[in-house]
């Protein structure tokens, strides 16, 4: 990062951020807590060159569902580095406008490395044969289809970059920018840019870059998951309420610490990287 911005302090903080190639694990809290320090006050621009192009996260991929407010941070990575991996879940569930957004992005944009991760097919096959696991254990659907492939992938960085912002959620309210993933042991960091900004604030940013929305939004889906578990959202209502509307859950999984589910129902033999 440059050192006219922080300065022999800050530089020298960084300095002390151990090497992320062949340590276990590779982030401690300690690391987290001297990166969030070291990036205090800076914007978010400055903060995700200092995590790409200086890669003081190390090997980097950016996790995105290609939602509602997606175009934002992939503009800002695309921006800066845009061989930066970018995986998306494919469910095999998502609506098809969903699908159509992703490729319209990724072309947009100029991602390099776009990867949809699918679910094994040996754990649909044994745990969600007819398809319709979502209707009677929709935890267990995103484990499935979401948590495992996600982990598994996630094994081969060394740290991910979410979209989670802190209105979307009392959970999200006071995540720091940097954090450990709890998801497993590894010591993976986790990076939240856009943890701060405002609802006003990604509004405007898209309005400038003149960034193509989700067809979905205009439709009343503020917040936009599988097809089978989100429906639209009702004037006044909060932006998540059609995500898994009647049951007690507001989350995928994929940042909850081994998932929703356990692994009784995974097909022998089938190794999940938690």
């Amino acid at each position: 990062m440059p050192a006219s911005r922080f300065g022999p302090s800050a530089m020298a903080e960084a300095d002390r951020i151990p090497d992320r190639i062949d340590t276990s694990p590779r982030f401690t809290a300690d690391d987290a807590a001297r990166l969030e320090r070291l990036y205090e006050g800076a914007g978010t621009t400055e903060m995700l060159e200092g995590v790409l192009r200086d890669r003081l996260a190390g090997d980097i991929a950016v996790v995105s569902s290609f939602g509602a407010e997606s175009a934002v941070l992939l503009h800002l990575v695309a921006s800066i580095d845009p061989t930066t991996p970018v995986l998306f879940l494919e469910t095999g569930k998502h609506f098809p406008e969903t699908l159509d957004y992703r490729d319209l992005l990724a072309a947009r944009l100029g991602l390099k490395d776009l990867r949809s991760l699918s679910p094994e097919p040996t754990a649909l096959a044994a745990s969600d044969e007819s398809g319709l696991r979502w209707s009677y254990d929709p935890d267990g659907c995103c484990d499935i289809r979401k948590v495992l492939p996600l982990a598994d992938e996630l094994a081969g960085f060394d740290a991910s970059i979410t979209g989670r912002k802190a209105f979307q959620a009392e959970a999200r309210k006071h995540l720091p920018r940097f954090e450990i993933d709890t998801t497993d042991a590894s010591g993976r960091l986790k990076v939240n840019p856009l943890i701060d900004w405002s609802a006003e604030r990604l509004a405007a940013y898209i309005e400038e870059h003149d960034l193509p929305p989700h067809p979905l939004v205009e439709a009343g889906y503020p917040s936009i998951g599988c097809s089978p578990c989100t429906s639209k959202v009702a004037p006044g209502e909060d932006a998540r309420a059609g995500r898994w509307r009647g049951w007690d859950k507001t989350e995928c999984g994929i940042h909850v610490p081994g998932g929703n589910d356990d692994d009784s129902e995974l097909p022998p033999g089938y190794d999940p990287v938690f």
